[in-house]
């Protein structure tokens, strides 16, 4: 079946076919090629996820629109972005540079604190990376029958074409970090984008589940996909392994600090680990919505956010969080808190502070 991006072309060639050539069919342009446009009302457009770069806040979110605030979300400014592609996650380990992620395989890196963007990789090179990636560990290791079928599946990146989101982005630092997205997609660079290397091989995924969420808690780097599948970064094996859990249902998100992680996701399900992700307790939520997103605030109090707008509240000797009521409820993609220690969400009706209301 054809994309919507192949249809279009298709159609328009129609119409101009149909016009008897009185009219001229508008060129069509790609998502990856197509700047960002310019809108009075980016800030209530849907954004989908933010975060801190330094006491900046950096918000993301659909037709490639990346919002900056430095007075803790009372006015905001929209960046200069060289894609319209939705944007899923955006991530800051220092406050000059950030990296953000999203539809087409695409991952943008800002080194002014978000002002301005530049494309570092997208969904059209992703597959020929992988392919060559695995093809010569395939040459190197003929004995080993994982590389093939690894560079089997790059092949079928190339193939299909750049339609393979993006989910996540995590950094160490300015220099390593990591990119997840559907059908156990993740990339690893150590020289802070100039150069990915696919990590597919270094995941204990083998029915290639969407990985949604990548998180350090200080003293482990976690990853959150469907089914179930939780992963923890193992220093000895150099790569994540699969942790057991209580609950078979997608996870979302993961937020924590030292000796204590929280996973949360379908049907308001919320899993805390004191000792590692050996062990998990489930904590009662009382909601049957989903967990969408999570912020810690400077009491180290985790506040998480529903689907539907629901605003729940995690402390570390209580297995059941608290209901926050709030007056306007509106769904939440995202959420951090400002500088200021006001919380600020980010979802369908853009950016607001829950501290205002």
């Amino acid at each position: 079946m054809y994309s919507f991006k192949k249809c279009v072309p298709l159609l328009m060639g129609a119409a101009l076919a149909l016009s008897q050539g009185f009219a001229q069919a508008a060129a069509y342009v790609d998502v990856l090629d197509l700047p960002a446009k310019p809108s009075v009302l980016a800030v209530r457009s849907p954004l989908l996820d933010a975060t801190r770069a330094g006491d900046r806040l950096v918000a993301v979110g659909q037709r490639g629109h990346i919002l900056f605030s430095d007075d803790a979300g009372q006015q905001w400014r929209q960046a200069t972005v060289p894609v319209s592609a939705d944007l899923n996650a955006v991530y800051f380990p220092s406050p000059r540079n950030g990296w953000a992620v999203g539809g087409d395989g695409v991952v943008l890196h800002s080194s002014d604190g978000g002002e301005t963007w530049n494309k570092q990789l997208d969904g059209r090179q992703i597959g020929d990376l992988l392919v060559k990636h695995y093809s010569a560990l395939a040459q190197a290791e003929p004995g080993d029958e994982q590389w093939p079928v690894l560079a089997a599946e790059g092949q079928r990146l190339v193939e299909e074409g750049a339609d393979k989101p993006l989910l996540d982005v995590w950094f160490a630092d300015d220099n390593i970090g990591y990119v997840v997205g559907v059908f156990n997609l993740i990339l690893r660079t150590e020289d802070g984008g100039k150069h990915w290397t696919p990590f597919q091989d270094r995941t204990e995924n083998p029915q290639g589940f969407h990985l949604n969420a990548i998180a350090s808690t200080g003293d482990g780097l976690y990853i959150a996909g469907e089914q179930g599948l939780l992963l923890k970064w193992d220093d000895a094996g150099q790569r994540f392994v699969a942790l057991q859990t209580p609950y078979q249902g997608s996870f979302f998100g993961v937020i924590g600090k030292p000796g204590e992680v929280l996973v949360y996701g379908l049907r308001g399900h919320v899993l805390r680990s004191t000792d590692g992700g050996a062990n998990w307790t489930l904590l009662e939520t009382g909601l049957q919505v989903s967990i969408t997103a999570a912020a810690q605030g400077d009491d180290g109090r985790f506040r998480l956010f529903t689907q539907a707008g629901h605003e729940l509240l995690s402390q570390s000797a209580e297995t059941r969080l608290q209901l926050i009521a709030q007056q306007n409820q509106s769904p939440v993609a995202g959420a951090v808190q400002a500088a200021d220690g006001s919380l600020i969400v980010v979802g369908s009706r853009g950016a607001r502070s829950l501290s205002k209301e």
